[in-house]
């Protein structure tokens, strides 16, 4: 044997001694977690909506910026309004001109009426009086009481009573159609109204406002552009859907179900555990992703499994942190923090 194979060996055997010994050491001060406990990793992430407006126009104002957290029904951004204010006083002035109409008809219509039916009765007695002093002429003309020409009066008299009547009975009938055009005048007042109420859901529309607590993860459109109707303006993450996605060892994934209960740990929170469920749990197996293991574990195959944070009121968690994750495939074993 050389001289210096031997060292060489030597030198070797006790590094191997020491790295034995080391991992010896961190095993021990790091020891696994309990049988029916799953450890993972990963970032939270969260739902995207895509804020849009409903309509075309230019947009005037966008009030957040990327990185804002935002409330639920917080402006966000706001097309321009003057054509839709205008047709929205247009169409409140019609709503105040048909309702003058209508208060004023529902005043006249039952005095008309009223006013017809008792000028029909005028007319009645008139026409009845008329009719028997005509008949009564006619008699005394018969017997030479009376000279022709008086009775032709009141025969004729009696002709223009009838005809009174008739128009009475017409102008009766005209004012029992009051409550048709009553209804006509509501109708039209409807319309109105619901033409004011288009115009007003259109100028709300063009105020977009956050759907959810979120984070505004990208703005898409600056102000002046002028956008066509669907057009995304903003990227928003939903703060009360967050989920972390983590990567299951395959010799681990048959003991992971969904429903299981799973809990969440973050670094700015060292001393909370956040309440989890699985989610999802993929079919088909992948490479460990590079941003997750260390370059020995890639080569891995693992399955993705989505953990849904079950309550973030308190806005501790929030996308892009890093979290670890413990899920508990047997019931009954205490909850532990991860061991890395």
């Amino acid at each position: 044997m050389p001289p210096l194979t031997r060292p060489v060996i030597l030198a070797a055997l006790l590094a191997a001694a020491l790295a034995g010994g080391a991992y010896l050491f961190w095993r021990s001060q790091h020891p696994a977690l309990p049988d029916g406990l799953v450890q993972a990793n990963g970032r939270i992430e969260g739902d995207h909506v895509l804020i849009a407006s409903k309509f075309p126009g230019r947009l005037a104002k966008v009030l957040v910026r990327e990185g804002d957290t935002v409330q639920a029904g917080q402006v966000l951004a706001e097309l321009d309004d003057s054509q839709i204010q205008a047709k929205l006083a247009q169409a409140s002035a019609a709503v105040a001109a048909v309702s003058a109409q209508l208060r004023v008809a529902e005043q006249q219509v039952p005095l008309a009426l009223a006013s017809a039916r008792a000028g029909r009765e005028r007319a009645a007695a008139s026409a009845q009086q008329a009719g028997r002093d005509a008949e009564r002429f006619d008699a005394l003309l018969e017997r030479g009481s009376v000279d022709r020409r008086r009775a032709e009066q009141m025969r004729l008299a009696a002709i223009s009573a009838s005809t009174q009547l008739t128009q009475a009975d017409q102008q009766v009938r005209e004012a029992e159609l009051g409550p048709q055009r009553l209804e006509a005048l509501r109708a039209q007042l409807a319309q109105a109204q619901a033409a004011q109420a288009e115009a007003q859901s259109v100028l709300t529309d063009l105020t977009l406002r956050a759907p959810s607590a979120g984070v505004v993860t990208s703005k898409l459109k600056q102000t002046g552009e002028t956008l066509a109707a669907g057009t995304p303006l903003l990227d928003l993450v939903d703060l009360d859907r967050l989920y972390l996605k983590v990567y299951v060892p395959e010799n681990l994934i048959g003991k992971v179900r969904l429903g299981q209960p799973a809990q969440l740990y973050v670094d700015a929170w060292p001393d909370s555990a956040f309440a989890a469920q699985v989610a999802t749990v993929a079919s088909r197996a992948e490479f460990t992703p590079k941003e997750v293991q260390t370059p020995d574990e890639r080569v891995k195959l693992v399955y993705a499994v989505k953990l849904n944070v079950a309550d973030n009121r308190e806005r501790k968690l929030s996308p892009g942190l890093p979290a670890d994750a413990v899920i508990r495939w047997k019931d009954g074993v205490a909850w532990q923090k991860p061991r890395w």
